[in-house]
């Protein structure tokens, strides 16, 4: 069911991190997980839309949109991108920016280098697999310096993606990073990660 909003652990964790808040649209559990499957590995971008909307109604829920935020997809690596075709994340973000005229800002983060999957590590690995992965585009930082950003991204696991791409935001200048996913998962919920 849609709503799942900011969790708990977010609500409660008092540590510094880069993302200062994450708003999820559902819980990464049936019948979502198939859907994130078909959107993000068998080349159906089109369930972008409909996911988009129910992300779009948990952003005006818990006061994250702003008109004058940037949103930002997370990059994905260049041999991720070859194979897939596309960046879920940035289907996500023009299709958010399509049903709200949202100022969506595709480049505004680049990926260095192809650090191996996150869905394909345990979780302790996770954590510093993305270390160094992302940068501000130097065209884009004048426009990143001072900004509320909103990074969008299809699921949030352990938080370690959106971190290190807050990291690289904040280094540039960035004011504030939020985060804006479609789905969240149980051990998401479970772990004292604020982002």
């Amino acid at each position: 069911m849609p709503g799942a909003g900011v969790c708990g652990t977010c609500l409660t964790d008092v540590r510094q991190t880069a993302v200062t808040r994450c708003v999820a649209a559902v819980d990464y559990r049936y019948p979502w997980d198939s859907l994130i499957a078909r959107f993000k590995f068998r080349q159906e971008p089109g369930w972008a839309q409909l996911m988009a909307e129910l992300m779009w109604t948990q952003a005006r829920e818990s006061e994250l949109a702003s008109s004058r935020s940037l949103w930002v997809p997370v990059p994905v690596g260049r041999q991720r991108l070859v194979e897939r075709g596309y960046n879920q994340a940035w289907e996500l973000c023009r299709a958010l920016r399509q049903s709200s005229g949202l100022l969506a800002v595709p480049d505004a983060l680049v990926r260095i280098g192809d650090a191996p999957d996150q869905h394909d590590l345990p979780h302790a690995l996770r954590l510093n697999n993305l270390k160094g992965a992302f940068a501000v585009h130097p065209d884009e930082a004048p426009r990143i310096r001072q900004a509320h950003v909103v990074l969008v991204d299809d699921v949030r696991t352990t938080g370690a993606t959106l971190e290190h791409a807050a990291r690289a935001l904040l280094q540039a200048g960035c004011a504030r990073v939020d985060a804006l996913v479609f789905a969240r998962t149980a051990r998401d919920r479970e772990e004292t990660s604020h982002n």
